[in-house]
């Protein structure tokens, strides 16, 4: 076996195409294709479901992902010295805004207690992050949760802390550019079915929250987006409290609405022990207090 062929391997579990993957690897998709099936004859098992589209891990690729990130992790820190010692890894998928706006600090707090590490994090949507840690890429899932909105992961499998608190807030800016019907604000919505969209939805019939018309969709989901739209008056959005503190502050922004309460959680496989994995868990936990 080459250490090439593990590096190969990750690369292709992450971006989960032949063709991306050979790319990055500065090789032609054909010879990148015969190093992975070298791969597969070396350890005498199938690693990717190639049926599917895009290509996906079979369960023994799932367990062996595993064991290659740490084998190559050893090898690379090797290459600077004998006595190098390798810094471990904490691996997370993250909702976009989770990565920009509470993902720093929590950093910082699991590192004063468990001390030096390194990290990795896949900003993505919900269901791709939820597939990624089901994958075994990411030994992390960081999202928010609320009780109205399933989190579809089998509760004996995948195991989770609560780790912060946020909410949605309805916000626009004091002198709208859009029209108001009716006593109706432009409402400024995430895509059909994403999982921000539907605890949006949640929100939007609590009582007292301003009556709507659709004004614009956000079909990438992403908060950051219907932000800045927001801030350019073209209407009304919910928005987590935490991408926007400032600008209620300031004024910018006025709240326009109730808030809904949303919880932050960090997810885990139980099938996936490692001392380390067990030391950021344990960190974890005890850096959170639920409010009274």
């Amino acid at each position: 076996m080459e250490h090439k062929w593990l590096e190969d391997f990750l690369i292709l579990a992450e971006t989960r195409s032949f063709s991306r993957a050979a790319e990055l690897r500065h090789v032609t998709q054909s010879a990148f294709s015969r190093r992975i099936q070298a791969l597969e004859q070396w350890l005498g098992a199938p690693l990717l479901d190639r049926s599917s589209y895009p290509v996906a891990l079979t369960p023994e690729g799932r367990h062996f992902r595993e064991t290659a990130e740490e084998v190559v992790r050893l090898l690379n820190a090797q290459r600077h010295g004998p006595d190098s010692k390798p810094l471990p890894v904490i691996t997370t998928a993250a909702l976009h805004t989770l990565s920009i706006t509470f993902f720093p600090q929590w950093l910082a707090g699991i590192r004063n207690r468990i001390g030096p590490c390194t990290s990795k994090v896949m900003s993505d949507n919900f269901l791709i992050c939820i597939q990624t840690l089901i994958e075994g890429g990411y030994d992390f899932l960081m999202t928010y949760a609320h009780p109205s909105v399933p989190i579809p992961l089998d509760p004996a499998r995948f195991v989770h802390l609560v780790i912060g608190q946020d909410s949605l807030l309805p916000v626009s800016v004091p002198n709208l550019k859009a029209p108001i019907l009716d006593g109706r604000l432009p409402l400024l919505q995430y895509s059909r079915g994403s999982f921000l969209g539907l605890i949006t939805a949640q929100a939007q019939r609590q009582e007292g929250a301003p009556a709507t018309y659709l004004a614009h969709t956000n079909e990438n989901s992403m908060a950051e987006a219907l932000k800045y739209m927001v801030l350019a008056g073209h209407g009304m959005a919910w928005l987590p409290r935490s991408l926007i503190v400032d600008e209620v502050a300031s004024g910018r922004l006025i709240v326009v609405g109730p808030e809904l309460q949303m919880e932050i959680r960090l997810y885990r496989s139980a099938e996936r022990s490692r001392r380390f994995l067990d030391q950021v868990w344990q960190a974890a936990a005890q850096g959170y207090a639920k409010p009274a």
